[in-house]
């Protein structure tokens, strides 16, 4: 019975059907936000959630069975479990909050489709590499932060006249929201010369740094795609070898003896 259920559950119908539940119940927990459609049929969006309740923990309950304790070696079942689990609080006023939190569930389709798994395997896998990038980005907003503060918070204390103003004002500068005509040309009408502060700033953190990320995160992405297709191999290679030594005793076993 158990190898018939692993058999279900691991089939590409039964992960084809749950994807499709999950965007349901993703679509009715938005039709919740109309209030003219909650009025009307709210009862049926309701009913509707609960079954998608039932489909998830049904699920979750068929793969304890079949693993048992191997279902908490992959991150990805413990990540559905706690999706699934906080679904099952009840919505009292003291947990009113994960009513709201309900729409979390459609981030169980990161761990029914593959490819989005591996996106997200890659950024993890990439968190190490960008501390020292994040580091240096840090160093070079609070030397920056310093400077305009001494050099322009006389004049504009509301974007440079503390640290933690010019660390916010530069921020904004290096995302280039109106970085030009809200900041940068008000500051040069008073120091001309500003430019050679900002344009400065904006090429290390907007041009380099942050292209920095860019190229760990694509790198550790295609890293773990490699890793990933190297354990499909050897799993196949696995399979092939032990298909051969099947092969192989059966032929022995025919062989008529000398």
């Amino acid at each position: 019975m158990i190898a018939t259920l692993q058999r279900i559950i691991e089939s590409p119908r039964f992960t084809a059907a749950i994807m499709t539940v999950i965007i349901i119940n993703a679509a009715v927990i938005g039709l919740e936000t109309v209030p003219s459609l909650q009025r009307d049929y709210g009862d049926l969006l309701f009913a509707l959630d609960m079954i998608a309740i039932a489909i998830f923990v049904v699920e979750i309950a068929a793969k304890l069975i079949v693993y048992r304790f191997r279902f908490f070696a992959s991150g990805w079942n413990v990540f559905d479990l706690v999706i699934v689990a906080a679904a099952l609080v009840p919505g009292s006023r003291e947990f009113s909050v994960l009513r709201a939190l309900r729409i979390l569930r459609v981030l169980r389709l990161i761990s029914v489709i593959p490819k989005m798994r591996q996106v997200v395997q890659g950024l993890l896998s990439a968190i190490p590499a960008m501390g020292s990038v994040i580091l240096l980005l840090i160093l070079i907003f609070y030397i920056f932060a310093v400077m305009a503060t001494k050099l322009f918070g006389q004049e504009f204390p509301d974007w440079f006249g503390s640290i933690g103003a010019s660390l916010y004002s530069l921020f904004q500068i290096m995302t280039l929201e109106s970085w030009s005509m809200g900041i940068v040309r008000p500051v040069m009408e008073v120091y001309p010369m500003a430019w050679v502060f900002f344009v400065p700033f904006i090429l290390i953190t907007s041009f380099v740094v942050l292209n920095l990320f860019i190229a760990i995160i694509v790198n550790a992405m295609h890293e773990s795609q490699e890793e990933t297709e190297t354990a499909e191999r050897d799993a196949i290679m696995e399979e092939v070898r032990s298909l051969h030594a099947k092969i192989d005793r059966l032929a022995e076993q025919r062989a008529p003896p000398d």
